[in-house]
C-alpha cells in the first residue's frame, strides 16, 4: 500500500504518529506512511484532535474536512481528508505524488 490513495471524493492517508514531541510537525515519507510528530499527549483524544489541527492547517482546508478512519488509538492511522485530490495534498505537503 501506498502513503496516499485518492478516493470518490477526498484522499485517505497512511500515517505514523511519534506523540509528545517539543512541537508538532509533518516529518516526511517513512515505510510507506507520512511520519508525524505530536507535541500533545496521546491521553484523552489531545493527539488526535492535534493531528486534525495539524492536517487541516498543512493541508490548507477545514478541520471538518479531515476525519481519522482508522487507528484512533493506535500511532498507526489512516487519515480521510474530503475535497482534495492526491496531487494537490502532495504539492501542498512539498512531497512527490507516489508512482
Amino acid at each position: 500500500m501506498t502513503w496516499i490513495r485518492q478516493n470518490s471524493n477526498g484522499i485517505s492517508i497512511a500515517l505514523s504518529i511519534a506523540p509528545r514531541a517539543s512541537r508538532s510537525q509533518i516529518e516526511g515519507i517513512h515505510c510507506d506512511s507520512l511520519k508525524a510528530k505530536l507535541a500533545a499527549p496521546p491521553v484523552d483524544g489531545k493527539a488526535n484532535r492535534e493531528l486534525v489541527r495539524l492536517l487541516a492547517e498543512t493541508l490548507r482546508v477545514p478541520r471538518n474536512a479531515v476525519t481519522i478512519e482508522a487507528g484512533a488509538k493506535s500511532r498507526h492511522k489512516v487519515v480521510f481528508v474530503s475535497g482534495l485530490s492526491v496531487e494537490e495534498a502532495c504539492a501542498r505537503l512539498k512531497l512527490q505524488p507516489p508512482p
